[in-house]
């Protein structure tokens, strides 16, 4: 399950960096909501799992708290998520 959330970290890293840096700029300077719909959507899900699974692993792998949180908090930044998998999940 831990290969599996270092994916999902990545997947969900390009998908923010989609919204923000795509979608948005598309949505509010050319005036062409739609693939803010469409992959914030994708962003949304992907943010979700994120933490689900987040949760999970920290139960069944007895991480503390503050690792927890640091994982969790990294999710909102843009690139954050690729500091998360380069500083913990660099070996798996």
């Amino acid at each position: 399950m831990l290969k599996f959330f270092k994916n999902l970290a990545f997947v969900e890293g390009i998908s923010a960096i989609l919204l923000f840096f795509f979608a948005m700029p598309m949505k509010y300077i050319f005036d062409n909501p739609i693939y803010v719909k469409h992959i914030g959507m994708a962003h949304g899900i992907l943010f979700i799992a994120y933490i689900t699974i987040a949760t999970i692993l920290k139960f069944n792998l007895k991480w503390e708290l503050r690792k927890y949180s640091v994982i969790c908090l990294a999710s909102i930044p843009p690139f954050g998520t690729f500091y998360i998998e380069k500083k913990y999940f660099r070996n798996i």
